[in-house]
């Protein structure tokens, strides 16, 4: 059984899936989705935490009742007390001291922060020390997003560098593709949803990278490995041997993949969801998508887009052309591939080893190559009979 299964057909490319053959259908796929993550960006735009866009924090104890009791009670509080301010996020968190509610509104300055502190003392009938706020400014969360782009800037380069000297900076530029690729999708989903970005989502983004190069230079490990020498035959294109080098990485990444997205995937729908972490909901989202993304980019991307930029070459250019040659002379039965069974009747003739050459290339004969007539008649190829050259033929030595 396990020599028939699914993983061993993929390894031996027995399964044929043509990835890197259908890479028009990925390209084209993957333009409309960076297009629809653009269009997300300009219409939906994000939504922007405290940390990023500024703003006001209550920390309301839980025993107050429902999480949609204490949000509509402080809108309710800061539309009389704060000249229309309104709760922007509100969400259940858990610490040391027992729960209770986040609300995170808009800018409120000093004393509407206090007036509406203790206005919702009153009416949640506690003391307003039981509640606590903080103010946030917007400069820390540029602060934050200057060293996150920093950060990616060196990551990129030192990506480059590494995957220069590692494999070819073809190599390079496709995997730096499909890093970009993970992160423009990544982001455009994560507007789509509309959760808050915080510095947890800045940290998900950084931490989705390295998983992503991770799938991608597994997969272009086995690339090389199949491509290496493959202009001393004629039997595989470059695209060929790569999508092989796909098939057989494929079980590797997909189960690397559902083992990583496991622990993410219920750090996101049971501790976020089930739980009401609501903490955890940013950097469970972004690693999650960023993940499957990165599965999918290393293997209908990456991979394709690499095979595109060596078609370029001049040398796979040229190799390309002697294997497509070398098939259509198969097809029509100029030549014979090597191993096959001979016609009836030649079993004795001998074979050319040089037939499949000349059949390609058309070869001329070699230069100083022996002509294939018959010798001239007579001793020692033609000279006169009784030897002797210029010697008199009736002479003889005493």
């Amino acid at each position: 059984m396990a020599k028939t299964g699914l993983a061993s057909r993929l390894y031996r490319g027995e399964a044929g899936v043509d990835v890197v053959g259908k890479r028009k259908l990925w390209f084209t796929i993957a333009g409309v989705l960076i297009l629809i993550s653009l269009l997300s960006f300009g219409i939906q735009k994000f939504s922007l935490g405290i940390e990023f866009a500024g703003g006001n924090s209550f920390q309301v104890p839980a025993s107050v009742g429902t999480l949609e009791h204490a949000e509509t009670t402080a809108d309710e509080v800061l539309a009389t007390t704060a000249g229309g301010a309104e709760v922007v996020t509100a969400q259940k968190v858990g610490g040391t001291g027992g729960d209770y509610y986040e609300l995170r509104t808009s800018q409120l300055s000093a004393e509407q922060a206090d007036e509406a502190k203790a206005e919702m003392a009153r009416k949640f009938g506690i003391q307003a020390d039981q509640i606590s706020g903080n103010q946030v400014s917007e400069a820390w969360g540029s602060q934050v997003t200057s060293r996150a782009l920093l950060g990616l800037v060196i990551f990129i380069a030192v990506v480059m560098v590494y995957l220069i000297l590692r494999f070819e900076w073809r190599m390079a530029v496709a995997a730096v593709a499909s890093l970009f690729m993970n992160l423009i999708l990544t982001a455009g989903i994560y507007s789509l949803v509309g959760f808050e970005v915080t510095p947890s989502t800045i940290i998900g983004f950084l931490t989705i990278l390295g998983f992503a190069l991770y799938d991608v230079v597994v997969v272009f490990d086995k690339v090389q490995e199949n491509t290496r020498g493959i202009t001393a035959n004629n039997n595989q294109t470059y695209g060929e041997a790569a999508n092989l080098a796909v098939n057989q990485s494929l079980m590797r990444s997909l189960n690397t993949s559902v083992v990583a997205l496991l622990p993410v995937g219920g750090l996101l729908f049971i501790g976020a969801g089930l739980l009401g972490a609501g903490t955890l909901k940013d950097l469970g989202l972004v690693l999650f998508v960023g993940m499957a993304i990165a599965f999918l980019t290393s293997i209908l991307l990456a991979t394709p887009l690499l095979v595109l930029l060596k078609n370029y070459e001049p040398r796979i250019q040229a190799h390309n052309k002697r294997v497509l040659a070398r098939r259509g002379a198969l097809s029509r039965g100029e030549i014979t591939p090597r191993g096959a069974p001979r016609p009836a009747g030649e079993a004795d003739e001998p074979i050319d080893p040089e037939a499949e050459t000349a059949a390609l290339a058309g070869a001329a004969p070699k230069v100083g190559a022996r002509p294939t007539g018959k010798r001239p008649s007579g001793a020692r190829g033609g000279r006169p009979a009784g030897g002797g050259g210029n010697r008199p033929g009736g002479a003889k030595r005493r």
